[in-house]
Parts: C-alpha cells; structure tokens; sequence
C-alpha cells in the first residue's frame, strides 16, 4: 500500500520477487525468513515472534523469526498477536515453573493449576439455566467457569472471584445441591475459605461478590422490614427530601471493577426517553412506569457484553455524614434445587440477591463465543419497590426492593425479532390499619342501614295498610336496604378517596402513601356496589313514579243550560252548558311536564364537570406522585393515575358543582326566575281543578286548586278582575282550611274510601282493554265517560266532606313523624290531611328524588371512569343514560297519566 488517505481509494503496488513479504502495518515489503500467511505477511512458528524493524524503528532488510526464552530467569512466550516476547501467566510459572503446564497439573481457562489442590473433584457443569426446557451448555461457562473458580479458590484473585460471581448471576443465582454449577461452585468457597466479612456483614466475604443474603428460610422479611432506613423522606419544608439516591458499582464480565455511578440517565432503563422523564422514576413519592418494545438488533448491538450492578442507597444521616446502604433483589428466575421460590406468594420463601445485569447475550453462545447466540436473556421486567415504616410521622423507609425478571430470546432473526421491557417504581404501605376502620365504618353505617330500611318498611306498610308481614314486605325492605346501603357504600368510598387524596397530597414529612392497584381493588369493589345498589333504588323509584295512581277533580260548574238536538226524536230539549276539558288538558301536560324537573341542569352540570377536569387541569390531582399543581409541562413525566384519586376528583368535583346548582336553584332560581313546582300549584287554582294523587295504596298527596272565584273558565277581562281581587286581598284565601294558604297536602286514606275509590277507577281504566273489543263495543267509551264524572263528583263530595262514612280530618304532622317519613296514626274511620308546606308531592316526580338522582349519576360517571380511564367518555355515556331514562320516564309517565285520568296522550307533549 502506497496510498490510503481514508477515503474509498487506496494505492497499492505488487512488491518485487526478492521481497514478496508484506509488513504487518501493510506499508513496506519485506523478504521473510519462511512461508506467507493468506493476506501476504510473514509466517513465523510457534513459540517465535516475528521482528520486522530494529530498536529505533529502522525497517529491516529481511524479517527474523526470534525463539522466545522460556528459561528459568526469562520465563517469556509470545503474545497473541506473535509480535511481543511476554511473562508466562504467572500460574504456569508458580505451578510447573515454565511456561508449559504439562501433566498431571490441570490446564483450564488459559491458567495452569496443580492437580494436588483441594478442590472439588465432581464434574463440573457448564450448564446455563433458563426456563423449562430452555437449558443448554454454555461455551463461556465451559471455557471460564473452571479456571476462574480454581483461581478464586487457590488464589482469591479478585477479577476470578468476582467473574465466578458474574457467572451465578449470569446463571440466575440458580442453585443446585446435585451438580457443581457457578452458584455451587461459589457456594463452596464462600463456606471453605477462611476469608474474613466485610464491614461486618455476615453475607460478604472478602474479594468475594456479595451475591446472596443466605438461604434459611424466614430471612427476607427479616432483611425486607425489620431495619428502616436511617433517613427521612419529605415533600415540603426546609429540610424536604424529594430524591431517591441510588448509585451502582459496576464490573464487567470478566471481573474487572468499572466504576461507581448513578442511576440517573437511564442506567438500568432500557427504554429510550429524556433525561428529564427518565429521572423522575428516582423522584421519591412518584409512581413510575415506562415499557417500550425493543428490536433484538439494537439490544445486541448496544450490550454485546454484560455489565453488572451492585445497587446501593445513598443517604445522609441525621448528623450529615453520607453512607451507602445495599439494595436487595428479589430475581424471579432464581432456581433453588429446580425450584422458583421467589415466585411464591410468602415472603417467609424467597431468597434475595444482590448483583443484576440488563442483558446477557454471551452466556447464550453454544459452541463459538464469536457467533451469534443462540438466546440472549434480557430483563425485561424491573421493579423498584418501596416500603413505608408504618405509623411513621417522619417519612421513614424499609430498605427498597428491586424485583427483576428475565426473559430467555430464542434469536433467529434479531432484524424482525422484539422484545417488550418495562421498569416500575411502585411505593407501598401497609394498609391494615385503614382497611379495619373501612370495616368499623362500614358496620356502623350498615347497621344504621338496616335500622333505617326496618322503618321505611314499617311505614310503607303502614301506607298500603297491610299488618302482615309476606314475600312482598321482605322483598320491599330489600329495596329499600338496598339504597341504604348504597349510601352507605357511597359515603366510604368518598371519604375515603378524599381522605388519600388530601392527607397524600399536603403532607410535609411523608406518613401516608397511596394504595397500589392491588390493594385499589377493595375500594373499586365496593364502587361497583354502591353504583349496583342504587341502580336497584333508582330503578325502584323510576318505576314508583310510573305506576302511581292520580286524577285531576275538576270543581268548574256549567254556567247555564242551552238548547240542544236530540238525534232520533227530531226535537230539541235543553241541557246544561258543557265544560270545557281544556283546563284539564292543560293542567295535565303541565304534570307531565314537570316529571322530569330537577334542581340542576344535568347537561350544565356535566360539562362544568368535565371542563374542571380536562380544561382546568383537576385531573392531574389524581396522577400517582407528589405534586398538587393543576397543569403539568408536556416534557415532564407524567404518572400513571390512581383511581382512588380519579374517583375522589370526581365525585368531589361533581358534589360540590351539584350542590351549588342545588343552592342556586333554590335561593335564586326559585325565587326569582321559575319556581315550576308551585307554579303547577297556581295553575291548579287558577284552572279550578284539585290533584288527588295516591302513590300507595292508602296513601298520597292533595293539591287543592279549587279556584276561590267559583269559575276559572271565563274571558279575559273576567280572569283580570279575578287576580286584581285577589291580589288586593277582597276574596277568600286559597287554602282547604277557609282562611289559610294551605294548598298541599300528605292524604292517609281509609280502606273504606279506597275501596270506593277503586270501584269507580275499575270502570274508568277498562278503556285500557284490547283494541278488538273497544272496537265492537261503541258504549265503552261512554261508560268510561260516565266513570270520569262519577270519579269527579265523587271525589269532590268526599272533599267537601258530603260522605260522613268517609270523612277526614286535617292535622299537622308531628316532628318525629317528619323526621322518621312515617305516620304514627292509623286512618281507621276518618282519612287524615296533613298539612304540607314543603310540597312532599314532589317525592313522585324527579324533583323530590335530586338526592337519589345524583348520586346515581356520579357513580355511573365513576364506574364509567375507572373502567375506561376517560373522562370525556364517562360524562358522554352519563349524558346518554340521562336522556334514556328521561325519555323512559317521561313516555311511560304519559301513558300512566293518560290511563288513570282519561287524559288523551295525543294532548301530552
């Protein structure tokens, strides 16, 4: 070669027949002393070092082949690149005294050992553990095991020891008491040699690696929760410490120390990412997850050869002196006599370990430590875990718990083969403590429950009027214990969600972390069964409402008589003046109308919902980590969410905007705008029609609407004159009562005037028959006319008090009997009218079951929510299931109204 600039040409030139030899570096010709290799160079034999310049680097004429001096004084060999005379390894020379480890000595790895030394005499396996099935030899074991072995056991030389411990490692700390794997092998020294421990520590011997924490049973929890950290961890405040501090000292795969370092920057992270994201796994009180899939190709070209970490703790004592403190490892893969104890569910069974590596691709080599391997083992699992001394106020920890599993990769194709990895941080406590109040928690209130279901079922009955106590009684008191115990369920979990999310997020010094998922998963449990049972009380109430009994007692007179054609007899007779039915119409679609009124607007209160936590950021709230700020910086990590923080945001978020919709509904909106639940009432005055409503057997309410005029169907200018009279105070009062106001009232009926009141309502509903038999008689229609008005007289005789056998009485109700929602008094002779100033009537419409109807909704938000994970999603599939049951209720309550009262649906809008 003449010429070679780096670029893509090179010059080269044929060298002459005397000087066929090419030099070593290319540049010069030269005549050998022997033959040619393949690319043209000098061939020397074995043993002889080819010298092609002198000392002051002068080319020589001709190349020499020099006899290295294997002699006592020299002990010399060439190297091997066959250019340098060197030392023989100083085993040879210690065992043989030459250069040459001739028999019996025992010549193993490139070292020479004498067969004299106590070592153990079974066959060594070079066995590579893996998986069921995924065991084979391994060329790095078969070539290195024995020697370094020998030397750490002859010698102690501290790159053997520690190459011996990288292979166990290697070997998944496997260990096996038949065969003398690499854990066997260290096994045995580690108990045969008489090195002392280090730093006191009973595991670590000295010029060993410390590879396990022992093998007697019960160790790990000792190692795991018996002496916390002697630091403290803090969010705020002067002395908060926020960092997780691990370095590693780290050796390659033939022992050699490497160098200490961090964790930061990715060390142990096999997923790609910023720096910024990549430490905040190391941010304490930040759940972490990252996973990534990764091509095989990449993984073999960034780690062709092992590296090994022993993970420490860096922390700083209470009198500001720095110390180190060892990391354990819980490895998955750890065999021991064939079996995978760190798989089981006891603590009392695993065996913990201490040095990891990410990727082996070299002890997955079969026969040519050159060739591409056969498997390479990858970790793809690392999870970091930290554990909070319990009752702790000052932020202290148990030693933290790196748990590792690796994944044995059958290469074929490494261009189209991948690989999934993950690495996790995940902060614990013991939730026992709060798990035994959730349980007093939700004993007391149940058993509350279950006191309050007893006397909603003894007013319910005491409402249809039946002592006995059948199927249908247990069947109603499960109802009603359902909704109950929702509520109690609801109340739990919502303060339990807000007690995590306030006591986790504005603590100081650290004394509570949140539930993992696992330990989620009893709060989510009883979410669904709160949203289960109250879907039931929902349900039971929707189908209350619909199934109610009402008329609309119409008190209008005819004003006269007319003439009047009498078909058939070709005369004219006279005959009362009709009234009209529009009042009733009217009066009927207004009720309809209000069915459905609540005292929120359900589509305001969601998207309010969703714009606090989309736009306003309140769903950061609910991330995994330490920080209470509502906006997060796009380049920053953002943890995975917590449920327990997403139900607690929500159902907080949807309370507090619910309650103030409720507020203002009812201090200004009522007031001030549309007050549609006494405007129904106005409407009954002024229309001259009364409401009799029975949502039980024997009891309802009354709405009395019986205008004070005497006639509500008159012009304009007569209806002017009506209300100026009124407003001026020159007409009677409203009320039942004659001079109150009293319009609304709680009916308990007696059996008798139900019974009466059924007779007359089974001839109005016969309309309600099939079409083929309305069709072919024409005097059902009449007769269920007939039923109307006899429904109508009777009602407003028994109103005006015309039936002595049927009477009633008007009382107040008695504080108790308001509190409890029952009645004390029993309707035996006389019904009873209690006075109703708070419009109990409500109770059979949405309006007077807001509380029952919101928390249904926040649930269902909620289920939505930790099923799916989004938000937007949950409020579309809340608004959906609003609008549903909206138009179920609204539809079915029209076709109720229309059946009991005559009412044509067509007139309902």
């Amino acid at each position: 070669m003449i010429s070679n600039n780096g670029g893509p040409d090179i010059i080269c030139k044929k060298c002459p027949e005397n000087m066929k030899g090419v030099t070593e570096d290319g540049w010069n010709c030269i005549s050998c002393p022997g033959g040619l290799t393949a690319e043209g160079k000098c061939h020397c034999p074995t043993g002889h070092i080819l010298v092609e310049r002198d000392v002051n680097g002068t080319l020589l004429s001709q190349a020499t082949c020099k006899l290295c001096d294997e002699n006592q004084n020299s002990f010399t060999v060439a190297n091997a690149l066959g250019n340098r005379c060197v030392r023989c390894e100083p085993t040879f020379v210690n065992t043989n005294r030459s250069c040459v480890c001739s028999e019996p000595n025992i010549l193993t790895g490139g070292l020479c050992f004498s067969s004299t030394v106590n070592f153990p005499s079974r066959v060594i396996s070079s066995a590579r553990y893996g998986e069921p099935g995924m065991s084979f030899t391994s060329e790095w074991f078969a070539k290195y095991l024995q020697s370094s072995a020998a030397a750490c056991w002859v010698y102690a030389n501290l790159t053997s020891c520690q190459a011996l411990g990288n292979m166990c490692v290697m070997n998944m700390n496997s260990y096996d008491s038949v065969t003398f794997d690499a854990c066997r092998l260290f096994q045995f020294i580690f108990e045969n040699t008489g090195l002392r421990t280090v730093h006191s520590i009973s595991f670590w011997r000295r010029n060993l690696p410390w590879l396990f924490y022992g093998d007697q049973l019960g160790l790990a929890p000792q190692v795991l929760s018996t002496i916390p950290l002697p630091t403290n961890f803090s969010f705020k405040g002067e002395n908060q410490n926020r960092k997780l501090k691990f370095i590693a000292a780290s050796y390659d795969v033939r022992g050699n120390f490497l160098k200490w370092q961090t964790l930061e920057g990715g060390v142990l992270q096999l997923c790609p990412d910023t720096e910024t994201r990549l430490n905040a796994a190391y941010s304490f009180g930040t759940t972490y997850h990252q996973n990534c899939e990764i091509p095989i190709s990449k993984i073999l070209t960034d780690f062709p050869s092992p590296i090994f970490y022993d993970v420490y703790l860096e922390y700083t004592d209470e009198n500001q002196h720095q110390y180190v403190w060892a990391v354990p490892v819980l490895n998955l893969n750890l065999q021991h006599n064939k079996i995978f104890v760190n798989r089981d569910s006891s603590p009392g069974k695993w065996l913990l370990t201490r040095r990891i590596f990410l990727v082996d691709a070299l002890s997955g080599r079969e026969n040519d430590l050159g060739s591409q391997p056969r498997l390479t083992r990858i970790a793809t699992q690392i999870s970091l875990s930290i554990y909070l001394v319990p009752n702790t106020k000052n932020g202290n920890i148990y030693p933290p718990l790196i748990t590792i599993a690796y994944s044995d990769i059958d290469i074929k194709d490494p261009n189209s083969q991948s690989v999934k990895v993950s690495f996790s941080v995940k902060y614990e406590m013991n939730q026992g403590e709060a798990q035994v109040q959730t349980d007093i928690a939700l004993g007391v209130l149940g058993g509350l429950a279950v006191l309050s279901s007893l006397l909603k079922t003894a007013g319910w009955k005491r409402r249809i009027g039946s002592p006995m106590i059948d199927l249908q009684t247990v069947m109603k008191f499960l109802v009603y214990y359902a909704g109950d115990l929702a509520n109690v369920f609801f109340i739990i979990t919502v303060g339990t969600g807000l007690y995590w999310l306030i006591f986790f997020k504005a603590q100081k010094s650290i004394s509570v972390l949140l539930p993992v998922p696992a330990q989620e998963e009893r709060l989510v449990t009883y979410v669904g069964c709160a949203f289960a049972l109250k879907a039931l009380q929902f349900l039971h109430k929707l189908m209350s409402q619909i199934t109610i009994d009402i008329f609309f007692i119409d008190w209008e007179r005819p004003k006269g008589k007319v003439l009047k054609a009498v078909e058939g007899e070709g005369g004219v007779r006279s005959a009362m003046v009709p009234v009209s039915i529009w009042r009733t119409y009217f009066v009927a679609n207004e009720w309809n109308e209000i069915q459905t009124v609540r005292k929120i607007n359900p589509l305001f209160q969601i998207l309010t919902v969703l714009f606090f936590l989309e736009v306003v950021g309140f769903k950061n709230l609910a991330l995994m980590d330490s920080s209470s700020s509502l906006s997060r910086s796009p380049t920053s990590y953002i943890a995975p969410y917590s449920r327990i923080l997403r139900y607690a945001v929500s159902t907080a978020l949807w309370l507090v905007i619910g309650s103030l919709q409720i507020m203002f509904f009812a201090v200004f909106y009522e007031r001030f705008i549309e007050d549609k639940i006494r405007q129904f009432v106005d409407l009954c005055c002024m229309s001259n029609i009364s409401v009799f409503l029975l949502s039980h057997k024997c009891f309802g309410y009354y709405i009395h609407g019986r205008s004070v005029h005497g006639h509500a169907d008159t012009n304009m200018e007569e209806m002017n004159m009506n209300l100026k009279r009124e407003a001026e105070n020159l007409c009677s009062q409203r009320g039942l009562v004659p001079n109150t106001d009293g319009q609304t009232f709680q009916i308990a009926i007696s059996s008798q005037m139900r019974q009466h009141y059924d007779r007359i309502h089974e001839t109005l509903t016969r309309k309600n028959g099939p079409a083929r038999l309305l069709s072919s008689s024409a005097s059902t229609f009449e007769q269920s006319i007939k039923a109307y008005h006899t429904m109508n007289k009777f009602l407003g005789s028994f109103i005006d008090h015309v039936h002595k056998e049927m009477d009633y009485f008007i009382k107040d109700k008695l504080l108790l009997e308001r509190i409890l929602g029952m009645e004390f008094m029993e309707p035996m002779e006389k019904s009873i009218f209690y006075n109703d100033e708070g419009y109990s009537f409500s109770s059979v419409l949405y309006y007077g079951n807001e509380a029952t109807l919101l928390i249904f909704d926040v649930l269902f938000f909620c289920v939505v929510d930790l099923a799916c994970q989004n938000f937007v999603l949950a409020a579309f599939l809340t608004y959906l299931q609003q609008e549903i049951f909206r138009f179920i209720r609204n539809t079915v309550g029209q076709k109720n109204l229309a059946s009991k009262t005559l009412v044509d649906q067509r007139f309902l809008i």
